[in-house]
Formats: C-alpha cells, sequence, structure tokens
C-alpha cells in the first residue's frame, strides 16, 4: 500500500521525520561547537556595565537552542509524551559520540598527521569525566523541563501566544541548564561570574531568537505535513 504523501517512508509524520533526524545532529554538534567562545558585540559590552568581565558564551549554545525550539515544535505539533520521547531519543546519538570519540583519541595517529593538527585535535576534543557528565545531566533536565513548561503553558493558553510560550520554557531551561553544566563541570567554585555571565547571555538569546525560529518551524512542519 502506497505510503500517504503527508508521511515519510517509515509511516510517521514527515514533519517528526525531519525534525528527528535534526534534533540528533543537534545533539552531537553542541558538544563541538562548545570548544569555542565567542563574544557578540552589544551584549559582551554589558559585563562591564554590570561589574562583569566582557561576556562571552561557548558557540554550543546556538545549537542547544535549536534543540529547545525542535523539542518545542514537535510538543506543539505532536503533544508532550511525543516530544519527551525525542528527548530521550536524543541520549542515543550524544551518548554514542562520546563513546566513539573516546575511542577515536585512544587509536594511534597516522604518521602523516601533522603534529600541529593532531595537538589542536586532542586539545578540542579531550574532556574531563566530569565535563561529560554534566553535558549529559543538563541536557536531559533541561530538555524535559523546556517540554514540561512549554506544554503546561499551552495547557492554559490553548494554541495562541506560541511565541511566547517558546521563549518562557527556553529562558527557565536555559537557567536549569547553565546551573547544572557549571556546577558539575567546574565546581561549586565556578559559581559566580562565569555562571552569572552564561546565564545572562542564554537568557538574552533566548528572548531574541527563540520566537521567530518557534513559528518558522512550527509553520514549516505543518507546510510538510500537509
Amino acid at each position: 500500500m502506497d505510503t500517504p504523501a503527508h508521511t515519510a517512508p517509515s509511516g510517521i509524520p514527515r514533519a517528526l521525520f525531519a525534525f528527528s533526524i535534526f534534533y540528533g545532529g543537534m545533539v552531537c554538534i553542541a558538544g563541538v561547537l562548545g570548544n569555542k567562545q565567542v563574544t557578540l558585540g552589544p551584549v559582551s559590552a554589558l559585563g562591564p556595565l554590570l561589574g562583569l568581565p566582557p561576556l562571552a558564551i561557548e558557540a554550543g549554545i546556538f545549537a542547544f537552542l535549536l534543540l529547545v525550539i525542535t523539542s518545542s515544535a514537535v510538543a506543539e505539533l505532536y503533544g508532550r509524551k511525543v516530544a519527551n520521547f525525542l528527548v530521550l531519543v536524543g541520549f542515543v546519538p550524544l551518548i554514542c559520540s562520546m563513546l566513539l570519540t573516546l575511542a577515536i583519541l585512544q587509536l594511534p595517529a597516522a604518521p602523516e598527521m601533522a603534529p600541529d593538527r593532531l595537538a589542536a585535535f586532542n586539545t578540542m576534543m579531550m574532556a574531563t569525566p566530569w565535563i561529560w557528565l554534566g553535558g549529559i545531566i543538563s541536557y536531559g533536565i533541561s530538555q524535559m523541563l523546556n517540554v514540561t513548561i512549554f506544554s503546561w503553558l499551552k495547557g492554559r493558553e490553548g494554541n495562541s501566544l506560541l511565541w511566547f510560550r517558546a521563549a518562557v520554557a527556553s529562558v527557565l531551561s536555559q537557567i536549569v541548564d547553565t546551573v547544572l553544566f557549571i556546577t558539575i563541570a567546574f565546581g561549586v567554585g565556578a559559581i559566580g561570574w562565569l555562571m552569572a555571565g552564561q546565564m545572562l547571555v542564554k537568557v538574552l538569546l533566548s528572548i531574541v531568537l527563540v520566537p521567530a525560529l518557534i513559528t518558522a518551524m512550527v509553520a514549516f512542519g505543518r507546510w510538510l505535513d500537509k
């Protein structure tokens, strides 16, 4: 029997199929991008005004915000249970990519590989066990919290105020993610200016980027499922 036009070959809705693949990719790349610290112009200037160093943030936040947006879009289109299942399945590529990275680091490098490239690769891909653990725990809890808050607000507001529901859920989940990751990865001593700066930038990005992107992703999902 032919598959309906609005479904993927697997039989699930096309948008859900596409979003799931996209979600898995963002789970894996977020940790890699996090190796670079970036400044964001006017946002960085807020640091000195608040008595903090110029604000910087790990670039992985952009992939993580896309995770938040995708899980919220799935919750909007298919419900909380499906979105929570997506988050749980996200542990599979996350953990597999970590294990594969550890295995690759143990393999001897080819003699033809330039020493500076090998050193750069090892520096970027090596992480302490606490950083790995912090990433796994903060991912699971913050993503589940995002779906829970988004779905709870939808239950109160109905299908209206999509941008508002997504922004509020993103802000609160980003705060929890920052507290968990920095505390686990770097210890209680890192609580202070590091956590404050990271949290402030993540909240600002959630307010600025999430409303437009969630609106676009939900519209795209509905178009795919037509």
